[in-house]
């Protein structure tokens, strides 16, 4: 199978397994909640808590990127966490896994996530006053 479409396919599989209505009901700036522990990948927990400790990293990060109404700012806003959220859960899977083709994949997708994270963090840094679209008013 290409290499491509297994990764595809092992990303749908570990966002269906981490729960995936996760999403429902971000209200940017709603949520009160404390900000969970910073995601460590460690044998001292079983492969499912760690999978639910990086879902609620990378959940909080996301109902918590700074919008700003421009959909290329809070597009890749959105995506930082999200980015992360999927090398902590590759990191958590190298943990348990002997499996050659899944750690390839998850040593890829580690690799590839954090050349990404790179390229947006880049990005925002050089678009730091992403314009606002214009209101639709009405005349």
């Amino acid at each position: 199978m290409n290499r491509f479409i297994l990764k595809i396919v092992a990303l749908g599989a570990l966002l269906v397994a981490a729960g995936a209505g996760a999403h429902d009901g971000h209200h940017h700036g709603m949520d009160r909640a404390a900000a969970p522990p910073a995601f460590v990948a460690s044998t001292a927990k079983p492969f499912a808590a760690l999978m639910d400790d990086a879902m609620a990293v990378m959940d909080y990060g996301m109902r918590h990127a700074p919008m700003n109404g421009a959909a290329e700012h809070d597009f890749v806003s959105m995506m930082l966490p999200h980015h992360q959220g999927a090398v902590d859960m590759a990191k958590a899977l190298l943990l348990t896994t002997t499996d050659p083709a899944l750690r390839n994949l998850a040593q890829g997708m580690i690799a590839e996530q954090q050349i990404e994270i790179q390229y947006m963090q880049l990005w925002l840094k050089n678009h730091p006053a992403a314009v606002t679209p214009p209101s639709k008013a009405t005349p």
